[in-house]
C-alpha cells in the first residue's frame, strides 16, 4: 500500500516537474545591455517592434519531432512573446526557410503555412519579411524567376525582394542584400534602382537636395548622390546581411557610439572566422556586405 502511495506521489511529482519545465522552455527571457549613449523615455506611442531571423523551416519536409515538438514550443513562444510585448509590427530578418533555394513552389508554399501555423492567432499582425540566401540561395543559385516567385509570397516585396513601407510615420526600406553581396549578378541594377528611388524620395520629404556630386565606385558602378540629408535622417533599412564598418565612421565622418552595432558586428565577424561549418547551422560563416556597397547604402539613405 504504502509502495503504491509512493510511486503515485512521484508520479503526480515528475508530471508537476515537467509541466513546469515546459512553461519555463518556451518563456522568453531578455537580458538588458547596459547601453551608454542618450537615454529615451518611454512613450506608449512608441512603434515597438519584433525581430526575429533564421526561423530554418522545412515545411512538408520536416520530421515528427519538428513537427510535434519544434513547431509546438516555437508556436507557444511566440504567443508568449507576443502577449509579453503586444509588438506593433513583426520584422523577419531573412531565412524563413531552411533551404527555400532548392524547394518546389509547392514546397515552399507548405514552408509559409508551416510559417503561418506557428504564427497562430497574431498572424493578422502587420509583418514583413526580408529575403535570405538561405531563401533563394547563395551567388550561383541566384535566379531571377525564383526571387520573383518568393517575393510575391511574402507582403511587400518587388520583384527584386526589395520594399518601403511606412507605419506610425516612421519610414522602412528593405533591400535585398543577398543580390548585393555576389556583385555582378541580374538583380543586383534592380536594387541600385531602388536605393536612388528612396534616396530621391527621402531628400524631396527632408528638403535636402541640393547641386549634388556625382562619383562611381569602379567595382560596383553605384552612382554615388552627395547630399545635404543628415546621418540617421532617413529610413529604417532592413537587411538580412549587416553592413561592414566604413572608413568615414572609422574616421568619425557619422555619428556612432563608443561601441556601435556596427563595430558589434566587426567582433563578430572575427570569432565567426573559426566558425565551423556542422549539420544544419545556419551558415559557415557570418557574412557582411561588401564595403563599398555599405558605403553607398548608408550614403544614399542616411539610415537611421
Amino acid at each position: 500500500m504504502g509502495i503504491t502511495v509512493s510511486l503515485k506521489v512521484l508520479s503526480l511529482v515528475a508530471i508537476a516537474s515537467l509541466l513546469v519545465f515546459e512553461e519555463w522552455l518556451s518563456t522568453p527571457a531578455c537580458n538588458l545591455v547596459p547601453f551608454e549613449g542618450p537615454k529615451f523615455e518611454d512613450d506608449p506611442g512608441d512603434l515597438k517592434v519584433m525581430l526575429v531571423a533564421d526561423l530554418l523551416l522545412l515545411g512538408s519536409d520536416s520530421a515528427y519531432f519538428t513537427l510535434f515538438f519544434r513547431d509546438y514550443y516555437m508556436a507557444k513562444f511566440f504567443r508568449k512573446s507576443f502577449e509579453s510585448l503586444k509588438p506593433d509590427l513583426l520584422l523577419v530578418l531573412g531565412d524563413i526557410s531552411a533551404k527555400g533555394s532548392e524547394l518546389t513552389r509547392s514546397k515552399w508554399t507548405s514552408v509559409l503555412r508551416q510559417f503561418y501555423q506557428i504564427l497562430g492567432p497574431f498572424v493578422g499582425l502587420p509583418f514583413h519579411a526580408v529575403l535570405g540566401d538561405r531563401d533563394i540561395g547563395e551567388c550561383s543559385d541566384l535566379d531571377l524567376n525564383k526571387v520573383n516567385w518568393i517575393s510575391r509570397k511574402l507582403p511587400g516585396l518587388d520583384p527584386s525582394g526589395c520594399g518601403a513601407f511606412e507605419i506610425n510615420n516612421i519610414s522602412f526600406v528593405t533591400l535585398n542584400a543577398v543580390a548585393l553581396l555576389c556583385g555582378d549578378n541580374s538583380l543586383r541594377f534592380g536594387i541600385e534602382k531602388v536605393i536612388e528611388r528612396e534616396s530621391l524620395e527621402f531628400r524631396n520629404k527632408t528638403g535636402g537636395i541640393n547641386d549634388s556630386t556625382n562619383t562611381t565606385d569602379a567595382d560596383y558602378n553605384f552612382l554615388w548622390r552627395v547630399h545635404s540629408m543628415s546621418s540617421g535622417s532617413g529610413p529604417v533599412t532592413l537587411l538580412h546581411f549587416p553592413l561592414q564598418q566604413t572608413g568615414s565612421q572609422r574616421q568619425g565622418g557619422i555619428d556612432t557610439l563608443k561601441r556601435s552595432p556596427i563595430s558589434l558586428i566587426e567582433e563578430l565577424n572575427e570569432a565567426s572566422k573559426t566558425r565551423e561549418h556542422i549539420g544544419a547551422d545556419p551558415y559557415k560563416l557570418l557574412h557582411s556586405l561588401p564595403q563599398n556597397a555599405s558605403e553607398y547604402i548608408l550614403q544614399a539613405l542616411k539610415p537611421r
